[in-house]
């Protein structure tokens, strides 16, 4: 086994491996940029290196930095992760060039996967189905139009290199076909750097299945059954799964037989995926899946797999790139229970998925599995982290375990409605609504359930007068939680006459609203909305809720509420400008008098110190003026009441 590896990666795979690394007794060599000098794979890891500038193509795509950083600190392999340089078979060539071992397939292996149409060629002639279409090297319009009418319609265009659904293009009518070929191409060559096209039968109602395979050096081949992948978004991923739901023994037989065979052809080591298109329009049937392509790195749902056969797939990357036979035969790995991953993005699903980002203010995930479940959460961030705009936007990678599938998907719910993040725009509210989906729910799934209900899983529900009211109240100041032995804490919001109303405003979207908190003799507080709301509600304790920089979040179920809290003195000398008098801007307590009843003061002079929310503000005179009015040190006054009259020859 290795003494010392280098992870090639960043986020949340490189804290994953970090942690496998850790528990087999590995030490590891995080790389970073600049703007991952503080992330937690750099923490976590026993040793870092400074790699280059934050854009990937100046860092994590520098193989030959990442090669230097492992012979620098004595790595004897490198872990590439998924992403960045995992499929990069010429990256490979560097790491064995220098002596290094690279935890993954050969570069050949690679190669010989990395195209999608010689892909297809290959797995022909091994006797593996391919979805039929044209796989050719001839690229004429002609050409291809004409396969195309062959094959018949619809179709799809596909780049042969890449992935993601870039290059990508369904075409329903021939007179349609030139139009969607050029954008396909332009599309491809600007991701890719090769225009070069595939055209294949569109399947109507498409499930996305692949097998989880893995090799070693001594010609071993098992697979670890199937991952349904099927919940995508813009052909990305969004819920996986395993097992695929409705699979039925003959087609699992077919299915794991065929991924096998494919990656024995190329003489596969390592953990490799062969991805499937299955037909679902007639059901799950043993003649209708297809070969699509074969990812040659760990998966981002592989924890899934994990989850319910027992395995850390991680370790077996160790092991085998160490030399090691496979730690189990196939009849050792066995099927337990069911496993769902949800992917949680910093995105607004509700403006058509676009990476958003944002600091994490909050970041809060269930402290334990729901009632009968398993669950791990697969992470790269902490509170306070930044999701920069140079990466991917995961933020964590929400794992569930069940009995079976009704009982992973009830615990996935529930996890979802437990997790608190405020700072960023997020996707948990989307994932729980599609989580809730009965057609989801019901295993009816294919790659275009999200595309059909996108409208109503995006949908945002206006924030209740109950959410409202407690985000008033956060923002108030008057629901803070004192200390439990602070004798105080009783009195908070007491005035001897009379409750202490604190005027509160909030923005919700475009929304402004206003409303009135003041503590009940009972210990309650009222808080009065106004407009559109028009409601006062009694409220006895915040519920789940984030304070962050200028914003009140209000959690309910897997929705976050934000809400933005303008500050009130900033507001007050917008407003008091030129004014003859000064107000509090909120309740509190005079407790300092700087100025005098008839003394001249000058714009920006401090007049007193205002000790509201526990924080002391100054008021400042907003002109050039005489005192005519000062209030009294020590004076508890409300919102709105009068610190300082200026005289009338102020303004003269």
């Amino acid at each position: 086994m290795f003494a010392k590896i280098l992870i090639a990666n960043r986020g949340e795979i490189a804290c994953r491996v970090i942690r496998t690394a850790r528990r087999m007794g590995v030490r590891t060599v995080a790389v970073y940029s600049d703007a991952d000098a503080g992330a937690l794979h750099v923490e976590m890891a026993d040793e870092a290196v400074h790699i280059g500038a934050s854009p990937v193509g100046e860092s994590y795509l520098r193989g030959d930095k990442i090669v230097a950083a492992a012979l620098a600190t004595g790595a004897e392999a490198i872990h590439p992760g998924y992403g960045f340089l995992s499929e990069n078979p010429d990256f490979v060539d560097q790491v064995t060039a220098a002596g290094l071992v690279f935890i993954g397939p050969s570069a050949a292996s690679i190669r010989a996967m990395g195209l999608k149409d010689a892909a297809k060629r290959l797995m022909e002639k091994a006797g593996v189905p391919v979805v039929p279409g044209y796989h050719g090297e001839a690229q004429e319009i002609v050409l291809l139009a004409s396969k195309a009418r062959e094959i018949g319609y619809p179709v799809l265009i596909k780049a042969r290199a890449g992935g993601g659904g870039k290059g990508m293009r369904r075409v329903e009518h021939p007179d349609d076909f030139s139009e969607a070929l050029s954008g396909a191409r332009r599309e491809a060559k600007a991701a890719f750097g090769d225009d070069r096209v595939l055209v294949e039968k569109y399947v109507e109602k498409p499930r996305h299945i692949e097998v989880q395979v893995f090799g070693d050096i001594f010609g071993n081949v098992v697979h670890l059954y199937e991952r349904d992948c099927s919940a995508q978004r813009r052909h990305q991923k969004v819920i996986e799964e395993a097992p695929a739901p409705g699979m039925t023994p003959a087609l699992r037989k077919a299915m794991t037989e065929a991924a096998v065979k494919a990656a024995k052809a190329i003489d596969y080591s390592g953990a490799g995926t062969i991805e499937f298109i299955v037909d679902a329009s007639q059901g799950l049937k043993a003649d209708r899946f297809w070969f699509m392509e074969m990812n040659t790195r760990l998966q981002v749902e592989h924890p899934v797999t994990e989850m319910v056969t027992g395995t850390d797939l991680v370790e077996w990357q160790l092991r085998v790139a160490s030399g090691e036979k496979l730690p189990k035969t196939q009849s050792e790995i066995t099927l337990s229970g069911h496993a769902f991953e949800a992917r949680i993005y910093a995105e607004d699903a509700a403006k058509g998925f676009l990476p958003a980002t944002g600091t994490l203010h909050h970041l809060k995930f269930p402290d334990t599995a729901p009632e009968g479940a398993s669950m791990r959460i697969e992470t790269g961030v902490r509170t306070g982290d930044a999701i920069s705009p140079f990466y991917d936007p995961m933020i964590a990678k929400l794992v569930v375990h069940g009995k079976n599938r009704q009982a992973a998907l009830e615990a996935l719910g529930t996890a979802l409605s437990q997790t608190e993040i405020a700072g960023s725009t997020v996707n948990t509210a989307f994932l729980a609504a599609l989580a809730a989906d009965a057609d989801f729910s019901a295993g009816d799934v294919d790659t275009g359930l999200i595309g059909r209900h996108q409208q109503a899983l995006t949908a945002a529900p206006p924030p209740s007068s109950e959410i409202v009211a407690a985000a008033a109240l956060a923002a108030s100041g008057a629901g803070a939680q004192a200390p439990s032995n602070d004798p105080w804490s009783s009195l908070a919001g007491y005035s001897h006459f009379h409750a202490i109303a604190r005027r509160t405003r909030l923005r919700h979207g475009e929304d402004d609203i206003l409303a009135l908190v003041s503590m009940r003799p009972d210990g309650r507080f009222q808080v009065a909305l106004d407009a559109p709301y028009d409601r006062a509600l009694d409220l006895r304790a915040a519920p789940r809720l984030a304070r962050w920089p200028g914003h009140v979040t209000v959690f309910s179920g897997a929705v976050g509420y934000s809400f933005a809290v303008p500050d009130p003195l900033a507001r007050a000398d917008e407003i008091a400008a030129g004014a003859d008098s000064l107000r509090a801007p909120m309740p509190g307590l005079v407790k300092l008098v700087r100025a005098a009843k008839g003394e001249a003061v000058i714009k920006g002079q401090p007049l007193l110190i205002l000790e509201a929310m526990k924080m002391e503000h100054t008021i400042s005179a907003t002109h050039d003026g005489t005192i005519a009015e000062i209030a009294t040190e020590g004076a508890q006054v409300t919102d709105g009441t009068v610190l300082v009259r200026f005289a009338e020859e102020a303004h003269g």
